[in-house]
């Protein structure tokens, strides 16, 4: 199993969510996603949300910065942060915040040349937590103008060549893949190069989280003050459908069809 970033380098290892009113937010997603938390054991601000035994994403204040977004963020492994946030810079991103030491390790957060705010992390991971299992996102969607682009400045900051037998992205149809052994962990989908997107369609990575039972988990975030923010989509074997937490933050939810679970 996995115990530090060096193993698993290029991968998502953790999602936090930023908000104005962390009390609040864990609230929301307790109703809608039967959450409980717990704080950090570093005691940096950041509270854990736990699905049974186990984590699944942090929770904490949004920084005293004017613009800042509260929003859903990725965070991918790396060998070195200051290694990583160089590459970052003379590719022409933004290093927003460190890296800083932070626990047992060091964090840096970033925005992408076309604005998709990520972070990385280099020092102990946890051995449990991996997107596609358990309680982690079911996947993560990097949502840009340019897939291609975005897939190429990724791949270099990241390492995402195969080098490293850990993750490898490949281009698909209209996406770029990235899988981390057997297991697709994000998608980077473009839109049109030449339009210029809503202000709440910039660029931006967005998390999706598997529940059981989809209309009742819409129910319970409509009643807890979100709100859908897309139709219901329905595919061969799951439906998903795009809400808004109080504060606007945006995140997927994935269920089964149930004509998918019978048939399992």
């Amino acid at each position: 199993m996995p115990t530090t970033s060096r193993d698993i380098t290029g991968a998502p290892c953790w999602v936090s969510l930023t908000v104005r009113d962390p009390g609040a937010a864990m609230r929301f997603y307790e109703a809608v996603m039967g959450w409980r938390f717990a704080s950090a054991p570093a005691d940096d601000g950041f509270t854990v949300a736990f699905d049974g035994d186990s984590p699944v994403a942090g929770v904490g204040a949004l920084a005293d910065r004017p613009g800042a977004p509260v929003a859903w963020t990725p965070y991918f492994a790396v060998d070195d942060a200051d290694v990583t946030a160089s590459r970052i810079r003379e590719r022409g991103a933004t290093m927003a915040v460190g890296p800083l030491t932070a626990g047992a390790g060091r964090a840096g957060l970033a925005a992408d040349p076309a604005g998709a705010v990520f972070g990385f992390w280099q020092g102990a991971v946890l051995p449990d937590w991996s997107v596609g299992h358990g309680g982690a996102p079911a996947w993560l969607e990097l949502r840009t103008r340019d897939a291609f682009a975005a897939a190429v400045f990724y791949g270099e900051v990241l390492g995402w060549d195969g080098e490293r037998d850990c993750c490898v992205a490949s281009y698909e149809h209209d996406h770029v893949v990235l899988r981390h052994g057997n297991d697709t962990v994000a998608r980077i989908g473009g839109g049109a190069g030449d339009e210029s997107p809503a202000p709440d369609a910039r660029p931006h990575w967005h998390v999706h989280f598997h529940v059981s039972d989809l209309e009742a988990a819409v129910e319970a975030a409509t009643r807890a003050g979100g709100r859908a923010v897309s139709p219901v989509d329905t595919r061969r074997t799951s439906r998903s459908v795009a809400l808004a937490d109080p504060e606007g933050a945006h995140f997927t939810l994935v269920a089964p069809r149930p004509s998918a679970v019978a048939a399992g």
